[in-house]
């Protein structure tokens, strides 16, 4: 809870407080899917199966893009979907906080 008095640098210094540790940090949706692949004559494919993956679903300039990651770097990915959800959450308080010190 804020101070009832705080100054910006306040504001500052309780947010890199709270920042520390927050990396790695991303935002966008990690799926899992299973589709069938580009290789003609895929013998998975022929007989209804479907390739499993994982996707990582980003914006860049508005648009929607996928990323595939591999099944030993999903852990990795998820801590920072995390991480950035925190501080997606701290960033909305930080300003809430940083507007109410500078009235």
């Amino acid at each position: 809870m804020p101070r009832a008095h705080e100054s910006p640098a306040d504001v500052e210094r309780w947010f890199r407080t709270q920042a520390t540790g927050l990396w790695p940090a991303a935002l966008g949706s990690l799926s899992f899917r299973k589709s069938p692949c580009i290789r003609e004559h895929c013998a998975a494919c022929a007989r209804g199966d479907q390739h499993a993956s994982h996707v990582l679903y980003v914006r860049v300039k508005g648009r929607r893009i996928g990323l595939y990651i591999p099944e030993d770097l999903v852990p990795q990915i998820e801590r920072a979907l995390e991480n950035g959800r925190a501080l997606q959450e701290l960033l909305y308080e930080a300003g809430r906080r940083y507007t109410h010190a500078i009235k």
